[in-house]
């Protein structure tokens, strides 16, 4: 079990910080990636009540700054969140895709392990809405298998439509049962990003506007409100373009800010990559390298799927909720989009899923979500939620956090200290 605990963290809220003149075409930045780095970073040291001096380490998680804000090199922007306690720190951006945050933290992780340091920064963070659709699809399509993947126009909805179409035929569920499976576990995240103060789609927000709280609200949209964008994921399955960053502090054993009496141990991590073309994999219908990280995470924690009180999941795409879920063990193969529509993983079932909202509702900000799957289980585990809580004080997290198509899976297991 890893010995390395969170002391404090810091999630900005997510949404869509631009102004476009749809006549000029001028777009104005309403939050850069600059300033959500900064709130991040302050928040997260304040949370902890660790001065920056302090820090040994910063490491930020940052999927394509270059594509959507021009600004490569970002890690070693960190030093202007405290430049006197910051500056001549070592500084690391970690790439893995919309994993990029939790890569960002198990490399700190091992940093602190190693006893090169005994505390570190660890930030998320994605400036997206920069950029057109078209160039966000394209930025995102760097992440697939260019050859094969990307440079044929397979977008990443289409990339997810193919586990879609592979664990329906599968598992021989009609069109119609499929859709509500999907629409139920979207309908679950937007009941909790009702409730999230930070969410991107909260309250006042479309899904709050258009009442889409059951599955059947979605199911009933016209088609111009749910178009289909790759059969059979409607725009309701897919998750947002959304700004945003997150941060943690992390410290090792023995380290005063374990004082604070708000500290979460990362008990154990699962890391496993697929391999990058989908034409190599053994199948489309589960998760296997997700699978392989759970027990990873899992015997590293010493726990099992039964154990577990809350989860984040990695819902880019609904079909991918439903597979996490899956390789979580929190259902049986084949059995989550059934669990979903019978209304399990809510607030009051015995483990709850996604109630930040989810990358559905929450936000998909791709180099931050990793770290803001830890942030809001943080703090849900010490009884300071941040939004929807669970009916039952949690005590075990897990969080599960996809990059590209199903390529880089990280599972970690948190456990709130005594």
């Amino acid at each position: 079990m890893s010995r390395v605990s969170i002391v404090g963290a810091h999630n900005t809220k997510f949404g869509n910080f631009v102004k476009k003149n749809r006549e000029t075409g001028e777009v104005t930045d309403l939050a850069g990636v600059y300033e959500l780095m900064l709130e991040a970073g302050r928040g997260a040291l304040a949370d902890a009540g660790v001065e920056a001096s302090a820090i040994g380490g910063v490491w930020v998680g940052s999927c394509a700054p270059g594509l959507f804000a021009n600004q490569e090199h970002i890690a070693s922007f960190a030093a202007e969140i405290d430049p006197a306690g910051l500056r001549f720190k070592r500084m690391t951006r970690c790439e893995d895709a919309c994993a990029s945050g939790s890569v960002a933290l198990y490399d700190a992780v091992y940093a602190v392990e190693s006893g090169r340091i005994d505390a570190a920064l660890v930030l998320g963070v994605e400036k997206m809405n920069l950029l057109d659709t078209k160039g966000v699809t394209h930025a995102l399509a760097t992440c697939s298998y260019w050859p094969e993947e990307g440079a044929m126009g397979m977008t990443f909805p289409a990339l997810f439509a193919e586990y879609a179409k592979g664990y329906r035929d599968h598992y021989r569920i009609g069109k119609d049962e499929f859709a509500r499976m999907l629409a139920s576990a979207a309908a679950l995240c937007y009941r909790n990003g009702l409730q999230n103060p930070l969410a991107h789609f909260g309250k006042g927000g479309p899904s709050d506007k258009l009442g889409l709280e059951t599955a059947d609200a979605i199911l009933g949209l016209p088609e111009e409100k749910n178009p289909m964008i790759a059969d059979p994921l409607r725009l309701h399955d897919c998750s947002l373009v959304t700004d945003g960053a997150a941060a943690l502090v992390i410290v090792g054993p023995g380290h005063p800010a374990l004082k604070n009496g708000r500290a979460v141990r990362i008990a154990g991590i699962g890391h496993a990559a697929e391999r990058l073309p989908m034409s190599k994999r053994a199948n489309l219908h589960e998760l296997i390298a997700a699978k392989e990280a759970a027990r990873q995470a899992y015997a590293e924690a010493g726990v099992t799927a039964a154990d577990l009180d809350i989860a984040e999941v990695h819902d880019c795409f609904t079909i991918n909720q439903l597979l996490c879920t899956e390789a979580l063990g929190l259902s049986a193969d084949g059995r989550a989009g059934h669990d979903y529509v019978a209304g399990r993983f809510g607030p009051d079932d015995r483990v709850s899923v996604n109630l930040s909202g989810g990358l559905k509702a929450k936000g998909h900000p791709v180099g931050a979500t990793g770290v803001s799957m830890h942030a809001l289980l943080y703090r849900q585990l010490i009884g300071r939620p941040t939004g929807q809580a669970p009916a039952k004080a949690p005590t075990v997290g897990v969080s599960l956090n996809v990059g590209g198509s199903a390529v880089t899976n990280c599972v970690t297991v948190l456990r709130r200290e005594s």
